[in-house]
Parts: structure tokens; C-alpha cells; sequence
């Protein structure tokens, strides 16, 4: 079911993301996908929050079993990838690679007082490129339309992870 922007739970999202910061749960975390891209462009239909992190836990899983279960903790319940926060899907995403940098260097925000990060519209943009669904295209062409680009620092990612833009 898709959600309006001012149905998401999106400042009990980031406070939650921060708290896990706080806990030594991730080191770092940034709002990737969808929810990123409307921070900088016109709304747009969207199901879930991506909340892309830096695991502190180096294993395979990412420390991902803690996360769910300290969410859980908070009344968070997990139904299949995501969890859900007032029935609200998130999924924590463990970064690597592009997505790693992406958070790293992602742009610092407050959201209704809360201190938070969003990915930059250039990661955003490579990343969707990355993955290549028909959804991530028009994402990129929406930022391409709607945003102002560095369009070196975009070049130089796509370069650097041997990324195309999609032609029109």
C-alpha cells in the first residue's frame, strides 16, 4: 500500500536510526531510495523508507539480528524484509561499497528537529543506476529534471563504479 508523505513516521524513523547510532548498534546511517529523492524533488508514491547504515558488526549479517531485535524491543514488528514502525515498512540496509560512500559523504538535514543525514542527489542517482529497475530510471530522470546536479562529482562516481546513466 503506498503512503502519503505526511502519513509516514518518518521522525520516529530517524530518531529510531539515531538511537542505534547511540547504542553502537551502526556507525553511521543515511535515508536512501525513494524517501531521499523526495527531500529533493517533487513527492512521488512510495511504500517503504530505506534507511542505508554502516554496520558496526563487520560479520556476514551486519548485525543485522540486533537491530531487528532491539527495534523489536520498541514494539517494532518484522514482517518479511522490513520492518514496521505504526505499520509503516522500513528496511535497514547494510552499506557497502557505493552505498558505504554514499553515507559517508552523505548531506547532514534536521527533520522536524531531529538531526539526520539523506543521501546526496548524486548517490542517489548512481545507485539507482546500480540497480537498474524501471523505477530507479525514472528516479534518475526525475533528479536529472528536478535537481541541481554536480554533475562532476556524478561523473566521477559513475567512472569510479563503472556506472552508465540510462539513455533516454
Amino acid at each position: 500500500m503506498p503512503y502519503e508523505f505526511s502519513a509516514i513516521p518518518l521522525a520516529d524513523v530517524l530518531r529510531a536510526a539515531n538511537e542505534l547510532v547511540s547504542a553502537d548498534f551502526i556507525k553511521d546511517y543515511a535515508l536512501g531510495g525513494a524517501l531521499a529523492a523526495i527531500y529533493y524533488t517533487e513527492p512521488v508514491t512510495t511504500y517503504d523508507a530505506d534507511i542505508m547504515f554502516i554496520a558496526s558488526d563487520k560479520t556476514l549479517n551486519a548485525g543485522i539480528p540486533a537491530i531487528y531485535s532491539h527495534l523489536q524491543s520498541k514494539d517494532w514488528r518484522v514482517e518479511r524484509e522490513h520492518l514496521l514502525l505504526k505499520d509503516f515498512p522500513v528496511q535497514f540496509l547494510a552499506a557497502s561499497g557505493l552505498t558505504e560512500e554514499a553515507v559517508r559523504n552523505a548531506n547532514s538535514i534536521e527533520y522536524e528537529s531531529i538531526p539526520a543525514k539523506v543521501l546526496k542527489p548524486e548517490y542517489i542517482i548512481a545507485i539507482a543506476a546500480s540497480v537498474g529497475r524501471h523505477k530507479d530510471f525514472a528516479r534518475i530522470e526525475q533528479m536529472l529534471d528536478q535537481v541541481k546536479i554536480d554533475k562532476a562529482l556524478l561523473d566521477d562516481i559513475l567512472h569510479r563504479y563503472n556506472l552508465k546513466l540510462p539513455k533516454k
